[in-house]
Formats: structure tokens, C-alpha cells, sequence
């Protein structure tokens, strides 16, 4: 007798498009943001499935911090151009040009990546926007509810979230005030592979391991490119490395690995033990609560 028990990944998948047409259903002017990474990648691909055979029926937002590896935008582009989608850019260096936000000294951009996305959201009048947190990736986002809502400063206030009882999501929001939506947080990277690799989903190149030039910095392995050359007294050695999370070129570790396909990447994932961002991503060492202080800000 043929099992209608939705498999694990197909579960997973049914909540993430429930959870998108609801948003459609509620708000006024939704947005996705996307960045070329993989997690914005799955989303927009659950978008174009949760609205098939019509076009995706939102914009897509990429707040360009001007640090972006080069095959991220490529794949960026492409996807929007699949779909047919529009896409919107934000720009941080242009910002700091007109002064809104100023260069830090740490040459991280995180932080100000904030009021350039605030503006954008105003701007175009984006109530609600989709974004790719996963609670297992970090402790802020696990205790964030699947509707985050934001008050009319764009901020979150983790002691003040509204009940989500079952399936069912509260998008009220008064003038001003918006939404984050996560369609994602009950996902694991695990998860992320695993459907990457059952629909077979473009992905940036920079997933996939092959021999870069590293320098390794408190433990961390930077590749040496244009936004992080090698400083005095360094050495830099070649090594089969690749990217389990995408972010700013100069803040983003890669690891040593030999997955060259995504059959490999997931069996590689299923035996780790420490979260993408935590090995990855040098802009979380901030402090303890980078993360939380980022998204009570207005951040993702």
C-alpha cells in the first residue's frame, strides 16, 4: 500500500511554501532577500515552486556590501534573469559616499549593512521580508519566532515576540511597522544539502572544494584574494579548502575539505559538529552576542 507520510524534506518544504503564500496572503508589499548564498538560493527556488506555474509575485533584495565574491553576484544575477524576477540593490559603498553610514576600523561592514537595508525597506515600502536565518545556526536566530516583528525603527526586541500556535502566523502590523519571515528556521544545514543536492540547485562554485591560496588567522582560513591580502610577516599555503557559509570576502573562512560534489558535501555536513557560522564567519567573534546586538539593530 503506497505511504502518503511526506518525507522529511518534503515536510520541511510544504512549511516553507505554507509559510510564503501566507505572507503573500497577509502583507501588502513583501520582499525576499538575497544574497547568492546558498540558504537565499533554496528560498528563492521554494518561491518559484510555492507560485508555479505564475511568477514569483515579490522583488528580490540584495544589500551589496562592495566585498561580495564575484561568482556569489554571477550567481546572483542568474538567478533573477531565470525567474524573471526583479531585483533590487542596496548599496553600502554608495552609503558611505553620501554619508548616510561610515567605514568601521575592524573593515567589517555587518554592522552598517543596517540602515542601508532600514532605508531600502522604507524606500520601497516593504512590509515584510523574507529572509534565510536557520535557528541551528545561531543561538539569536534559534530563539527567534518564524514572524519576527519589527517596530517602525526596523528593531527587534527578542523579549517581546508574539506566539506562533501551530501553523497559524500573526502578520498585523500598524503603519510603519513590518515583518521578518523565515521560512528556513526549522531547517539544518544538513537539510539545505540534502535538498540542494535532491533538486539539483545552481549554486556559487564556491561551495565545492578545490586548491585555494589560504593564510590562516587565529585559526581561521581566509583565502588571499583582493579584499584579503596577505600583511607583513604572513605566509600563505595552497590547500584543498571550500566555503560552507558566504559572506563579506575579507570576513569569511573557508575550511580544509575534499567534497567536490554535493553527494560529498553532505556526507562531509552529517559529521560536523560545529555550525557553519561558528567555524566560518570571523564577523560573529565580535563578542558572545554579536548576532542578537545586530538584529535588535534592525539586522537579519
Amino acid at each position: 500500500m503506497k505511504s502518503h507520510v511526506l518525507s522529511q524534506l518534503r515536510s520541511l518544504e510544504a512549511e516553507a511554501i505554507h509559510i510564503m503564500r501566507e505572507v503573500v496572503a497577509e502583507m501588502q508589499r513583501p520582499v525576499l532577500m538575497f544574497s547568492g548564498g546558498k540558504d537565499s538560493i533554496v528560498m528563492l527556488h521554494l518561491a518559484a515552486k510555492a507560485f508555479a506555474p505564475a511568477r514569483i509575485p515579490f522583488p528580490i533584495l540584495h544589500v551589496d556590501t562592495g566585498l561580495n565574491f564575484q561568482t556569489v553576484l554571477d550567481c546572483r544575477d542568474r538567478w533573477a534573469s531565470r525567474l524573471g524576477v526583479q531585483l533590487v540593490v542596496a548599496s553600502v559603498p554608495e552609503a558611505i559616499d553620501r554619508g548616510l553610514v561610515q567605514e568601521e576600523p575592524n573593515g567589517s561592514r555587518n554592522r552598517i549593512q543596517t540602515p542601508v537595508l532600514l532605508e531600502a525597506l522604507e524606500k520601497h515600502g516593504f512590509d515584510a521580508a523574507f529572509g534565510g536565518g536557520r535557528r541551528d545556526e545561531e543561538k539569536a536566530r534559534a530563539k527567534e519566532r518564524v514572524f519576527s516583528f519589527r517596530d517602525d525603527f526596523g528593531q527587534w526586541d527578542p523579549k517581546n515576540q508574539r506566539p506562533e500556535i501551530w501553523n497559524l502566523y500573526n502578520g498585523r502590523v500598524h503603519q510603519g511597522e513590518s515583518i521578518r519571515v523565515f521560512p528556513l528556521s526549522n531547517w539544518t544545514e544538513l537539510d539545505i544539502w540534502s535538498y540542494i543536492e535532491a533538486e539539483e540547485i545552481d549554486l556559487p562554485d564556491l561551495y565545492l572544494a578545490r586548491e585555494r591560496e589560504v593564510v590562516n588567522r587565529n585559526g581561521m582560513l581566509y583565502e588571499v584574494n583582493e579584499f584579503t591580502p596577505l600583511r607583513d610577516g604572513e605566509t600563505a599555503e595552497r590547500k584543498l579548502t571550500r566555503y560552507r557559509t558566504v559572506g563579506d570576502a575579507n570576513l569569511t573562512a573557508c575550511v580544509e575539505s575534499e567534497a567536490t560534489t554535493m553527494r560529498q558535501v553532505v556526507e562531509e555536513v552529517a559529521a560536523v559538529r560545529l555550525t557553519e557560522r561558528g567555524a566560518t564567519r570571523g564577523d560573529d567573534k565580535v563578542s558572545e552576542a554579536a548576532m542578537e546586538d545586530r538584529k535588535k539593530e534592525g539586522y537579519f
